[in-house]
């Protein structure tokens, strides 16, 4: 069902921006959040039932596009939200920079967690607010919140950005850790921003959203997308819930500043049938996904090459400790890039809690897998 799919000269970020990216395409690009794996049957034939219509004008969004997500969070969650809540975005980072804008001033500071999807840090930098990091902590391949920290900084912060799950460290938040977390945000007046995009993609653990949690509803945004689930990000499609009136108001006010408010005929299309008719596609993916992250965690342990999985609980990327190289930064991306011929993310861009790390995106075909893990063996072995 899933396999090795050809993406060269699709206009693809991935493949075709890979020299702009690295300098070179002579390499297998595993980096972008996009995966290499077909979409699921039932969102191809909507999209090409729809595109038979010869018309690709404005488009609004029907009552059936509200329903699938209300029926996807009741039985994926168990969280039954209200049509009114939802607000039909373009992207989930154009809705962070939209979250920002409304709900904070210049200056005022902003709360994240790095190592972080890089938009989060740009995001505040680039609308002059400040940035409070609350540095995960890592320890036995797994991240962590330092909650004093999380307590002194949420002092003086309006906003936090929550990344749940944790792109890049692959964290599923315990229901335990959002709890204090909501206490110490409404202490301190704190508003989250919950960035779900990844909550379909959770293996072992739960991932507990921040909507059921009742006394944050209204003092937060969760924003979500069926983009990574069904590997259909370049249709722009995707929607912020926001139950608290006032909230909904200025985000709304926020995005409509930007011109921003038509949907894409072909996202529509692809959101309703996916969250009607993607289950078994979705468990299936996962499946096939943990296979990935199993062979690739037992290649690095067999062939004993100095680089660490952080546990993934979440989301097809991995985050790889690469510390036990003895490279620095500069020397570690250009082993991967130069050396191995595999284009990875370069885990400084995530924040200076990423130095010596990398991420892998896995959620491709197990032979282009086993032919990036050869590569990194043959240039391990003759730089050892």
């Amino acid at each position: 069902m899933f396999y090795r799919i050809n993406r060269k000269g699709t206009y693809t970020t991935k493949y075709d921006d890979a020299k702009k990216k690295f300098g070179t395409d002579d390499l297998l690009p595993l980096w972008v959040a996009d995966m290499d794996l077909a979409s699921p049957l039932c969102v191809q034939e909507a999209i090409q039932a729809r595109a038979k219509h010869p018309i690709y004008g404005y488009t609004n969004y029907p009552d059936k596009y509200f329903d699938a997500i209300r029926h996807w969070m009741q039985k994926r969650f168990d969280w039954n939200i209200q049509k009114e809540w939802i607000v039909p975005c373009y992207g989930v980072v154009p809705s962070l920079n939209f979250a920002i804008s409304a709900y904070s001033k210049e200056g005022e500071g902003i709360l994240v967690q790095t190592p972080i999807y890089p938009p989060f840090i740009s995001s505040i930098r680039d609308k002059r607010r400040k940035v409070l990091d609350n540095t995960l902590v890592y320890k036995d391949s797994s991240y962590r919140i330092d909650f004093d920290d999380f307590e002194t900084k949420a002092k003086e912060a309006r906003l936090f950005l929550l990344c749940s799950p944790h792109n890049p460290v692959s964290r599923v938040w315990s229901k335990e850790e959002l709890a204090r977390v909501i206490d110490i945000c409404l202490e301190y007046d704190v508003l989250i921003i919950s960035d779900e995009i990844h909550a379909d993609i959770v293996y072992e653990t739960a991932h507990y959203t921040l909507g059921l949690f009742e006394e944050i509803q209204e003092h937060c945004v969760i924003l979500s997308a069926p983009s990574k689930t069904f590997n259909i990000a370049g249709l722009n499609t995707s929607y912020a819930i926001i139950p608290n009136q006032r909230l909904r108001r200025m985000f709304i006010d926020e995005q409509n500043k930007s011109g921003i408010t038509n949907g894409n005929p072909f996202g529509i299309e692809a959101l309703i049938v996916a969250y009607n008719d993607g289950d078994r596609w979705l468990e299936m993916l996962k499946e096939y996904l943990q296979t990935n992250i199993r062979y690739v965690s037992d290649y690095l342990y067999s062939e004993k090459i100095p680089i660490v999985p952080v546990k993934t609980e979440a989301t097809f990327l991995m985050w790889l400790d690469c510390r036990g190289l003895g490279l620095n930064q500069r020397a570690l991306v250009d082993f991967f890039v130069y050396d191995a011929k595999v284009g990875l993310n370069n885990g400084l861009d995530f924040g200076r809690a990423g130095e010596g790390f990398m991420r892998l995106n896995i959620g491709t075909s197990i032979e282009i897998l086993q032919e990036a893990m050869q590569r990194l063996l043959q240039a391990y072995r003759r730089r050892s």
